[in-house]
């Protein structure tokens, strides 16, 4: 049994990556909905206090909060199947807790995109490659994931994918990828 765990900046294709696994029956546990859920638990809209909710958690439960709030799901998702990804990893101190967790069967996968890439798929999204209303700016997003030890955790990934090229080209990367293991990216 494998856990993939999925790190990126904002924009890089981790929810591409999930949208393949997903296809492919591969069960997909996300972090993010830890989140939106703590959101609408304390009244708040997820679309604009993900991040500041995300934090909080971080502050009030440690640094590895989301990722032990997300370890039961991620058990239940294992129990039937030989492979779970997980998306939204955002520090390397969440590496560690999956790493304590799962052992060997825990492979990281850097999904990597450069900036004008990103912003350009995100403005194509009608996301925030810019400043929006009530949202961050692509940079501020950045600075904010960069800031919880994204960086540290993108530099202690197992393999790492890069999504420059076309989508069905990145698509075919990440289904090898799952039917194929690690031996695939080489």
């Amino acid at each position: 049994m494998t856990v993939i765990g999925v790190v990126g900046l904002p924009g890089s294709g981790k929810s591409e990556a999930a949208e393949v696994a997903a296809e492919m029956g591969v069960p997909v546990v996300t972090m993010g909905d830890v989140i939106r859920a703590e959101c609408r638990e304390r009244g708040l809209d997820p679309a604009t206090d993900h991040g500041t909710v995300a934090k909080a958690l971080r502050e009030e439960n440690g640094p590895d909060a989301i990722a032990e709030r997300s370890l039961p799901i991620i058990a239940d998702e294992r129990a039937g199947n030989d492979t779970v990804l997980i998306d939204g990893i955002r520090s390397d101190v969440e590496v560690d807790r999956f790493r304590e967790a799962f052992g060997d069967s825990f492979v990281l996968v850097e999904i990597s995109a450069p900036f004008d890439v990103r912003a350009e798929r995100l403005d194509l999204r009608g996301r925030d490659a810019g400043a929006d209303e009530g949202g961050e700016s692509l940079e501020d997003r950045d600075e904010r994931e960069l800031g919880f030890g994204m960086g540290e955790a993108m530099e202690m990934a197992d393999v790492t994918v890069e999504n420059t090229d076309s989508l069905s080209a990145f698509r075919e990367r990440i289904r090898a990828l799952l039917e194929e293991g690690l031996e695939a990216q080489s």
